[in-house]
C-alpha cells in the first residue's frame, strides 16, 4: 500500500496538470504573440522612416536644385512607437552638405528640414505625404526663430542679448544656460496656459511649458516640437 501511494505521489510530480499545461501553452503562444507584435511595429515604424526619409529627400531635390550633395536624417523616428509617430505633428530632418570625394566628411552648410503633419496623415494605408507642409531653415532662419522663441518663452526684449546668448549657450528645458549658468529663465507655465508671438507671415509662436507650438496660418493647424527635439536641432547648429 504504501509502495502505491509512493508510485501515485511521484506520477502526480512528473506528470503536469493538464489545466496547467494549457495555461503555460497559452502563456508562451501569448508571449510570442506579444513579441511578433513588438517586431511588426518596430518594423512598421522603420518603414516609416525610410519612406520619409525618401519623400524629404524628393522635395529637396525637386525644389532646391542647387544642393547637389548632401546628408539626410531624421531624429524623430529613433526609439519610437508607432503609436507615438500617429500624434506626431512634425517631423524634422537634418540636412547638412559636404564635398563629394572618398570617405567625405560632413562639413558643409547645415540646414533642417521641417514637415509639419495634420490629420490623418498616418492612416491604414502608411503615410499621407500630401498632408505634410515643408519648410526648409538654414541657420540664419533658426537662429531668428530661437530669437523670438526665447523672448516669448521669457520675457527678454532685448534682441541682440538674446541672440548672443543662444549663439553661445545652450537652449535647456528651464531656459538658455551660458557657461553653466541659466541666463535666460523660461516662464514656469501650467499645461493650459500659453503665450503667443507672431513671428512671420505663415507662423505664430506659442509656448507653454513643454513645448515650442506653431500656428500656420495657410492651414489653421496648431503643431508642436518637443522640447527635446528643439534642443537637439539646436545643437546640431552650433555645436563646434
Amino acid at each position: 500500500m504504501r509502495k502505491l501511494i509512493l508510485l501515485l505521489f511521484i506520477l502526480t510530480i512528473l506528470i503536469p496538470n493538464k489545466n496547467q499545461a494549457q495555461d503555460n501553452g497559452a502563456a508562451v503562444a501569448g508571449a510570442v504573440g506579444a513579441l511578433a507584435a513588438i517586431g511588426a511595429g518596430v518594423a512598421a515604424v522603420e518603414q516609416m522612416k525610410e519612406r520619409a526619409e525618401l519623400t524629404a529627400t524628393e522635395w529637396l531635390l525637386a525644389n532646391n536644385p542647387n544642393i547637389t550633395s548632401f546628408s539626410l536624417k531624421t531624429i524623430d523616428f529613433d526609439g519610437k512607437k508607432l503609436k507615438d509617430m500617429s500624434s506626431a505633428s512634425v517631423i524634422t530632418f537634418k540636412i547638412q552638405e559636404f564635398v563629394p570625394t572618398d570617405k567625405p566628411e560632413l562639413d558643409g552648410k547645415k540646414q533642417v528640414l521641417l514637415g509639419f503633419t495634420s490629420h490623418g496623415w498616418i492612416n491604414e494605408y502608411g503615410i499621407d505625404f500630401n498632408k505634410i507642409k515643408w519648410f526648409l531653415i538654414d541657420q540664419s532662419e533658426w537662429t531668428n526663430m530661437m530669437v523670438s522663441y526665447v523672448k516669448v518663452a521669457s520675457g527678454e526684449t532685448n534682441n541682440s542679448e538674446v541672440e548672443s546668448t543662444i549663439k553661445n549657450g545652450r537652449i535647456v528645458n528651464k531656459g538658455v544656460r551660458l557657461k553653466n549658468k541659466l541666463t535666460i529663465p523660461f516662464y514656469q507655465l501650467s499645461g493650459d496656459m500659453y503665450v503667443v508671438t507672431d513671428y512671420s507671415n505663415e507662423m505664430k509662436f506659442i509656448y507653454n511649458e513643454k513645448s515650442l507650438g506653431i500656428f500656420l496660418k495657410d492651414t489653421g493647424d496648431l503643431v508642436q516640437i518637443k522640447r527635446g527635439s528643439l534642443i537637439e536641432l539646436h545643437e546640431f547648429f552650433f555645436e563646434e
